[in-house]
């Protein structure tokens, strides 16, 4: 994006208070590259938990799509209800286009790359500058950090080790959740090569255990060549004394998988949430507990 670009805001889930800090925040950002941030009415309705009905809203992310001079589209609005828009019969037009959100909107960026288009970002407009600098640098073209985390030896089956590796392959990031409620439809990706990175919020351990036995039994998980775990937060009091703890589970049911494995990467809900382009090559590293964009 160039100084003069046009970002669409949009509302795909949860409804919006017409006074919300969070828009007049990104405003400004926008302003300081250069960029126009456009609101349209429909961002501010209301439908129940909505900003409008299921149909309403699918329409205003059709136009918004549709609009040669709107160079990227900001999910603002999470909360519930983005697959709803996608079973109204939206389908994602063919060519490359910026987006960028996370949580519920993560079913929209899958479908994105489910309909090989490339420019959905996994990340968020708030939080500190440089969370945000690091948003706008991918949005420009620019070159970004890696992201640090926590590398972990892998198991194979039966318990036997080797040694932490390195993967490389196409980048997938989503909400575990999201993901999880697009099995069986046409608006999950191939994770055939990729590097999976996932992150949830507000599901306890056993939870999450019911969703990636699910991933492990239903073959999601073969053909993945690394996996990246963000944050995976939840209430502490959803737990009973003797359960396993969030990292038991995830490494329990994920190292197994024989693939390079790093946690603890900050994506996901929580403050920073760091950006990530979804179909971009990348490197994850376990033994140093990095992931790494490559182009």
């Amino acid at each position: 994006m160039v100084p003069g670009s046009r970002i669409a805001a949009l509302a795909p889930g949860t409804w919006l208070e017409s006074g919300d800090d969070g828009l007049a925040v990104l405003r400004l950002r926008c302003e300081e590259q250069g960029w126009t941030l456009q609101t349209p009415r429909e961002l501010f309705g209301r439908w129940r938990w909505f900003s409008g009905s299921d149909a309403v809203r699918a329409d205003a992310l059709r136009r918004a799509w549709a609009d040669s001079a709107v160079q990227a589209l900001f999910y603002v609005g999470a909360g519930w209800g983005s697959t709803r828009l996608l079973e109204q019969g939206f389908q994602v037009p063919p060519g490359p286009r910026w987006t960028v959100g996370f949580s519920d909107c993560s079913a929209l960026l899958l479908a994105q790359r489910a309909a090989g288009s490339l420019g959905a970002i996994h990340g968020w407009f708030g939080g500190d500058m440089p969370q945000w600098r690091r948003l706008a640098g991918l949005l420009r073209g620019e070159a970004v950090a890696p992201l640090q985390g926590r590398g972990h030896g892998t198991r194979l089956q039966g318990g036997h080790s080797h040694a932490a590796a390195v993967a490389e392959g196409p980048l997938m990031v989503s909400n575990l959740t999201i993901a999880t409620s697009l099995i069986g439809t046409p608006w999950l990706p191939s994770l055939q090569g990729c590097v999976l990175v996932l992150e949830d919020t507000g599901e306890a351990p056993y939870r999450i255990d019911r969703l990636l036995t699910q991933w492990r039994s239903s073959g999601l998980l073969r053909g993945v060549r690394g996996i990246g775990l963000g944050r995976f937060d939840w209430a502490r009091d959803d737990i009973l004394p003797g359960d396993f703890s969030m990292e038991e589970i995830l490494l329990e049911r994920l190292a197994l998988l024989g693939v390079p494995l790093v946690s603890g990467l900050a994506v996901g809900h929580g403050r920073p949430n760091l950006a990530l382009p979804l179909g971009r090559r990348c490197r994850l590293d376990a033994t140093a507990g990095t992931l790494t964009l490559l182009d």
